[in-house]
C-alpha cells in the first residue's frame, strides 16, 4: 500500500511485570534477529529526550573498545546533528573515513576489508530526530555505487534501504512518535529506553552525592518533593534535581520548588549567579527567540549564525548552548551550536512566550493548542514548553520575569495567564481523551492556581479510562493531585498504561476513586507487596476496588492471568489471620465474582487449548450474564470443548447472553448442549451461528426450546441444516411464545 501509515509500528507499553521480563542487557541489544544472517540489520534505540540514548550509545562503543562487542571489527558513529552540516557529496567510503574517522593507514586495504565484511561493521547514526533532512528515506533516491558520489541523505537511504553495505547493522536512535517513526516498518528490531527505575535513581543519587557533606540529607530533601522526585526517573532531569539540591545545600535553602517551572527556574537562577540580569536582557530575548524557532521547527541545531560573539560567550559559558566540531578531519573549522539539552531549549522558548509584546493572548493560545496537529509528532513535542509557559504566566512573584524583560511585562502576563486559564476550562466542554487530560493536569498543577484546579476536578468525567496511553511517574503524580481535589467519584482505567507499582497505590489509595481496572498481573503484584508489608488497609481497599468487567480474554497469557486471580480467590490466602479477619471467614475477590461478561477471543490456533484452561475456572463466575466464545475470531473450541461447557452450567444460572458462533460444533456435542440449556434459567439469546450442525441437531435443540422458558432469540445460521430440521424447529415453536426469532 502507498502509505506508511499501514506500515508504522507502535511501541508495547509493557505492564509491571511484563516489563521485568523484557528487560535486556547493552550486550543483548544486537543479538541475532529474525531474518536471513546475511541481511542488513536495522535497530532502532528508541527513547524520550532525556533518557539517555546517547550515554548509551557511548556506553556502547566504548563495551566495543574493550572487546565486549567482538562480533563488530569496526563501528562508525555519526551525530546526526552534525550531518546537518555536510553540504559536499560523499562516496560511501568518504562517509566512513571523512565523516567518522580516518584509518591511520592502510585505507584502500581498510575499506576493501569492510566491503568484504559487511556483517562485521556496526554503524550508528545517534539524534535522528536532529537530523533536518530527513523525509522520504524509504523510497527516495539512494546511492547505489561504491564509487559515485552522493548526499549524505542519499547515502543515508542507501544504508536504510540495505542496498549499500549490505549485511552491516545499524543503529538508530530517536524519539517515540518523533521523525523516525515514519520509519519504524523498516527495522528488525526496536529497543526502548525507559529510564530509571526506584532502585536506579536511589544508586544516581547515592553517587552523585558521595563525598559531599550530608549526602542522606539531600537526598531527603528531594524525596519530600514527591512531584520533582517523580521526574526523577528521566536521568536528565534526575541530575538537574540533584545539580539544584546540591546548590541550595551550600547556601543553607532547605525550600525545594514543587513544580518543573520553579525547578528549572531555581536552576536558571543558579546558572546566572552573580550576573546582572538587566545588562544581559538582550541576550536572553535572542535566545528565547531562537529556542521558541526551534521548538516550532522540530530542532535543537542552530542552523544560522548567532549575530553576535557577545551573545555566543553568553550562552556557552552559562551552559544554555554547547559546541559540537562540524567536521573531526579539520578540513572544514568550525563549531555547529546546539541547545545543551531539550529542557534548556522548551524552557527558554516558554519564556518567548511569556515575555514577547508581539505575541498576543490570542495568538498564543493557537501557538500551543492542544488542538493542533500539524505533524504526528506536534503535540507531544510542546507538551515541555506549555506547561513551562503555565508555571511562568502564573509565578506568584514575577520580580523575576520583569527583571527578564526590558520593559514592565506584567499587564502582558495578566493578559495572556487570563487567555490561557479560559483556554484549559473550556477544553472541558467536550470531553478530552486520555493524551489531553494528562496534560490538562500537568498544566493546572504548574499554574498552582486553585480556583484552576477546583475548577477542572468538578468538571472530570466520573468514568475515566487512559487504556494503551503511557503513564510515567509524573503523570500519576498530577493525576492523583487532581483527583483528590474533586467532590465526586471515580473509576479509573489503568490498563495497558505502563504504570510502576507505586503509582497504582497512589491513584488506589484515593478515598473518592472508588473502582479501578488494571493488568491482573500487576495488580496481584501489587496486592503481594501490601501484603509483605502487612498494610493490610491498603490491601483490602485494592481488593475490594479492583474490577475485570468486561473482561477479554486475546491470548493464553490473558488465561493464564485470570486462572492466577481465580486461584487466589479460591484459596483466600491475601489477608493474614487477624481478630477482625478469622482464617474460616470467606474473604475472596469481589472483581471474580462480579464478573458479568467475558469475550474469549483466542482465535484458531491458541483458541481449543485456551478454553480447555478456562472452562475450569468458569463456575467461580456465579455473576456471569454475558459469555461470548466468538468474537469475531473463529476460536473453534470444538465438540470436546462444548461438551465440557455444558458440565459448568449448572454453575452460570445468571447467564443471559451465550455465543458458540464459528466453533466447529457439531451434532456431537450439541445433543448434550440442547440437554443443559434449560438448566440456563435466565438465558435470552444463543448464537450458535456458522457451525456445521446438520437436521439431527436441529431436532435435539427443537426438543430442549419448549423447557427453555426465558429464551428470546436463537442464532442457527450457516449450519447444515435442511428442510427437515427448519421444521422441527418451527414446529418447536407452537409451544414458545416467548422466543421472538429464530
Amino acid at each position: 500500500k502507498n502509505a506508511n501509515k499501514c506500515l508504522e509500528k507502535e511501541l508495547v507499553i509493557y505492564d509491571a511485570a511484563e516489563r521485568e521480563k523484557a528487560a535486556i542487557e547493552r550486550s543483548q541489544i544486537f543479538e541475532t534477529m529474525s531474518g536471513k544472517p546475511k541481511e542488513t540489520k536495522v535497530i532502532a534505540l528508541l527513547g524520550q529526550a532525556g533518557m539517555g540514548k546517547s550515554i548509551l550509545v557511548k556506553k556502547i562503543c566504548q563495551d566495543w573498545a574493550k572487546g565486549e562487542i567482538s562480533q563488530f571489527e569496526f563501528v562508525f558513529w555519526f551525530e546526526c546533528k552534525r550531518l546537518n552540516f555536510s553540504g559536499k557529496r560523499y562516496t560511501v567510503r568518504d562517509l566512513l573515513f571523512e565523516l567518522f574517522a580516518k584509518p591511520q593507514e592502510k585505507c584502500d586495504e581498510v575499506f576493501r576489508y569492510i566491503l568484504h565484511n559487511p556483517e562485521k561493521v556496526l554503524i550508528i547514526f545517534d539524534g535522528f530526530d536532529d537530523f533536518l533532512d530527513y523525509d522520504g528515506l524509504a523510497h527516495c533516491s539512494a546511492c547505489t555505487s561504491m564509487k559515485e558520489f552522493h548526499t549524505v541523505k542519499e547515502l543515508f537511504a542507501g544504508l536504510l534501504q540495505k542496498k549499500v553495505l549490505h549485511g552491516c547493522t545499524m543503529l538508530i536512535t530517536g524519539r517515540p512518535k518523533g521523525a523516525f517513526n515514519q520509519y519504524l516498518f523498516k527495522v528488525d528490531k526496536i529497543v526502548e529506553v525507559i529510564g530509571f527505575s526506584p532502585q536506579q535513581i536511589e544508586e544516581y543519587m547515592t553517587k552523585y552525592f558521595n563525598g559531599t557533606p550530608q549526602p542522606s540529607e539531600k537526598v531527603k530533601l528531594i524525596k519530600d518533593c514527591p512531584f520533582i522526585y517523580s521526574y526523577c526517573y528521566c536521568p536528565l532531569l534526575c541530575r538537574l534535581v540533584c545539580f539544584l539540591c546540591e546548590a541550595l545545600h551550600k547556601t543553607g535553602d532547605k525550600e525545594f520548588p514543587i513544580t518543573l517551572t520553579t525547578l528549572y527556574l531555581n536552576v536558571f537562577q543558579q546558572k546566572l549567579m552573580g550576573v546582572t540580569l538587566k545588562a544581559n536582557i538582550q541576550y536572553i530575548t535572542k535566545l528565547n527567540c531562537l529556542a521558541w524557532t526551534g521548538v516550532q521547527n522540530y530542532q535543537n541545531v542552530l542552523i544560522d549564525n548567532l549575530g553576535s560573539k557577545e551573545l555566543k560567550e553568553f550562552a556557552l559559558k552559562h551552559g544554555f548552548l554547547t559546541p559540537f566540531p562540524i567536521n573531526p578531519d579539520g578540513k572544514n573549522e568550525g563549531f555547529g551550536i546546539a541547545f545543551t539539552n531539550f529542557i534548556v531549549q522548551n524552557f527558554f522558548g516558554a519564556l518567548h512566550l511569556t515575555l514577547a509584546e508581539d505575541i498576543s493572548d490570542k495568538g498564543l493560545v493557537k501557538l500551543i493548542s492542544l488542538e493542533q496537529k500539524k505533524k504526528k509528532t506536534q503535540e507531544d513535542r510542546l507538551n515541555t514548553v506549555r506547561r513551562f509557559l503555565v508555571g511562568l504566566l502564573f509565578l506568584e512573584e514575577d520580580r523575576y520575569l520583569n527583571c527578564l524583560s526590558a520593559k514592565n511585562i506584567e499587564k502582558i502576563v495578566i493578559k495572556k495567564q487570563t487567555a490561557v486559564s479560559r483556554y484549559l476550562k473550556k477544553l472541558l466542554q467536550c470531553e478530552p481523551n486520555a493524551n489531553k487530560l494528562l496534560e490538562l493536569c500537568h498544566c493546572v498543577y504548574e499554574a498552582q492556581d486553585s480556583g484552576l484546579i477546583r475548577y477542572v476536578a468538578s468538571k472530570l468525567s466520573s468514568e475515566l479510562s487512559f487504556k494503551d496511553t503511557r503513564l510515567n511517574p509524573p503523570d500519576v503524580f498530577v493525576l492523583q493531585y487532581v483527583l483528590r481535589r474533586a467532590n465526586k467519584k471515580f473509576s479509573v482505567d489503568l490498563r495497558n498504561t505502563g504504570i510502576d507499582l507505586h503509582g497504582m497505590k497512589e491513584i488506589v489509595k484515593l478515598k473518592n476513586v472508588t473502582s479501578f481496572r488494571a493488568s491482573i498481573r500487576d495488580t496481584i503484584q501489587l496486592w503481594e507487596t501490601l501484603q509483605k508489608l502487612n498494610d493490610c488497609e491498603s490491601l483490602r481497599m485494592s481488593v475490594e476496588k479492583y474490577i475485570i468487567s468486561p473482561f477479554k480474554a486475546k491470548s493464553l497469557k490473558d488465561i493464564d492471568a485470570i486462572i492466577a486471580l481465580v486461584q487466589i480467590h479460591r484459596e483466600n490466602t491475601l489477608f493474614p489471620c487477624t481478630d477482625d479477619a478469622p482464617c474460616n471467614e470467606s474473604v475472596g475477590i469481589p472483581a471474580v465474582t462480579n464478573l458479568k461478561k467475558l469475550e474469549f477471543a483466542l482465535g484458531p490456533v491458541c483458541g481449543q487449548n485456551g478454553f480447555w484452561k478456562l472452562v475450569e475456572v468458569l463456575p467461580e463466575f456465579h455473576s456471569l450474564q454475558h459469555l461470548d466464545l466468538d468474537t469475531l475470531s473463529e476460536n473453534k473450541i470444538g465438540d470436546k470443548g462444548v461438551e465440557k461447557l455444558a458440565e459448568v452450567f449448572p454453575n452460570l444460572l445468571k447467564l443471559e447472553t451465550l455465543n458458540l458462533s464459528q466453533n466447529n460444533i457439531t451434532d456431537t456435542s450439541v445433543e448434550k448442549l440442547a440437554n443443559a440449556f434449560p438448566i440456563l434459567t435466565s438465558l435470552k439469546t444463543i448464537s450458535l451461528y456458522n457451525n456445521c450442525i446438520s437436521d439431527s441437531g436441529a431436532e435435539n435443540l427443537a426438543k430442549a426450546l419448549p423447557l427453555m422458558k426465558t429464551l428470546i432469540e436463537l442464532d442457527v445460521k450457516y449450519n447444515k441444516i435442511t428442510d427437515v430440521g427448519a421444521q422441527k424447529l418451527t414446529e418447536s415453536l407452537k409451544s414458545c411464545p416467548q422466543i421472538k426469532s429464530i
